[in-house]
């Protein structure tokens, strides 16, 4: 099986991978941050580095995807090949950072891969606030993010609540701002029971007027 996690800058979602990863001897599949050349760059100067980032995060993503889709144990994926294409690149599109030549480039890259990639089998989607994400943002202290301005994780949150309403495959929603999964045990299990239930349960969680069950 393929499970993937996502959600916005600072939501947890490593946190949360190498959570399940452990509980259900998965095996993780972590988004490259700190190996990224491109990061430290675009963050002092979005106008110029935006396009070239955006494809490195293509490209390492429809790899993972390529390579999840020939593994015979369970992946757990943090952050999915869907967000690149559908918040992160159209948010910088929409807010400048983008031209409309790179922009359209990216597209039709992304929907040339989407042709031989199929949906993970359940997608955790970690929902936050913005202020919980700066708060996040601030106690892990990541220098090159110290520059983030909040309209960008707004328009990001944003997006990502129009993809979730849009998303066709299977979505559990957790609501982050009020789960606190690495500190309070009872709320970890709370989420594996979920993933239970809509994995090996008999009664599984159906997906309702586009968005999915949320914890």
């Amino acid at each position: 099986m393929h499970i993937a996690i996502a959600g916005n800058i600072g939501a947890g979602k490593t946190t949360l991978t190498n959570m399940l990863a452990g509980h259900y001897n998965w095996t993780p599949r972590f988004e490259s941050v700190d190996y990224n050349p491109y990061l430290e760059d675009f963050y002092s100067d979005m106008n110029r580095w935006s396009f070239n980032l955006q494809i490195y995060f293509l490209n390492k993503r429809f790899k993972d995807v390529v390579e999840i889709s020939k593994e015979k144990s369970t992946i757990i994926q943090d952050r999915t090949i869907y967000e690149d294409a559908r918040i992160f690149a159209p948010n910088l599109y929409e807010q400048g950072y983008m031209s409309d030549r790179d922009f359209k480039n990216y597209q039709d890259l992304f929907e040339l891969m989407m042709s031989l990639v199929k949906f993970p089998d359940l997608l955790i989607y970690l929902r936050a606030s913005i202020p919980h994400l700066v708060g996040q943002i601030q106690k892990r202290g990541r220098a090159y993010e110290s520059t983030m301005r909040i309209d960008y994780l707004q328009g990001l949150n944003e997006k990502y609540e129009k993809w979730i309403a849009d998303y066709k495959g299977k979505v559990l929603i957790i609501d982050k701002d009020n789960t606190d999964f690495q500190g309070k045990p009872e709320d970890f299990q709370k989420i594996t029971d979920a993933i239970d239930a809509e994995l090996f349960g008999l009664f599984p969680f159906e997906k309702q007027e586009g968005m999915g069950k949320e914890v």
